[in-house]
């Protein structure tokens, strides 16, 4: 059974519909990557599988014993974000709240596993530091250090790399790309970035008004609009 099903979801914003006729499926393991021109919905999107949005029609699931909690989520950095006056150590393990339940703190074993996340991203070192005084790639690693806490099966990450420079844009797809393919976690994620998501991903969702594809990257990168838009991106380096 998949992890996730999006079915006839149609999304929008104050009864102006975004994107619609939506329809497909994650599965445990899954790299997918959701692509498509600006105004397209496809951080709407991201809100509406985080159950922050709710469809204007159709329906969004979850499946293999997967909560809507149990998804981490790594979103677009605002510029008050960057500046947040907290330690790495804190954030990381803030990501274990919807875990402590009525406990006004952290177990032993949480902040084990929150110890074990950080030097899962090469970030142990910088536990004590404050935030704000991070480099953009390092306060991302903290972020997802963070996600990962909240949940070992599926993330969802917004435009991850942006902002970052090439060499730690790289080093951040390929931390992710290990987390899928090692850690057997499923990941979802909003990118402009369209040589990555053939790189690394394994389904691509190209979404407009209406879906214009899903299915595998080797399939997208052979139809007339996965050819078009790989060309234009191409382009632009």
């Amino acid at each position: 059974m998949a992890q996730l099903i999006c079915s006839d979801v149609t999304l929008g914003y104050e009864g102006k519909t975004v994107t619609e006729n939506l329809n497909f499926e994650v599965n445990a393991g899954d790299y997918l990557c959701i692509v498509g021109e600006n105004g397209a919905g496809k951080s709407t999107l991201i809100k509406a599988l985080l159950g922050l949005k709710n469809p204007m029609s159709g329906t969004i699931t979850t499946g293999e014993r997967l909560k809507s909690t149990e998804i981490g989520y790594l979103p677009q950095q605002t510029l008050i974000q960057k500046d947040f006056p907290a330690s790495v150590k804190e954030i990381v393990l803030s990501g274990l709240l919807n875990k402590c339940g009525l406990r006004p703190f952290y177990t032993k074993e949480q902040k084990e596993f929150a110890k074990k996340q950080m030097e899962r991203l090469n970030i142990a070192h910088l536990s004590s530091k404050c935030y704000r005084e991070l480099s953009g790639g390092q306060q991302q690693r903290v972020l997802l250090a963070r996600a990962l806490c909240a949940t070992g099966k599926m993330l969802l990450l917004d435009e991850p790399v942006a902002g970052l420079d090439p060499k730690v844009t790289k080093e951040m797809y390929e931390l992710i790309s290990s987390l899928n393919k090692e850690d057997g976690i499923t990941v979802i994620m909003v990118s402009h970035d369209i040589t990555a998501a053939v790189k690394y991903a394994s389904h691509i969702l190209h979404i407009s008004h209406t879906p214009l594809f899903f299915g595998k990257k080797e399939d997208y990168i052979k139809t007339d609009i996965g050819k078009s838009f790989t060309e234009a991106m191409g382009g632009e380096e």
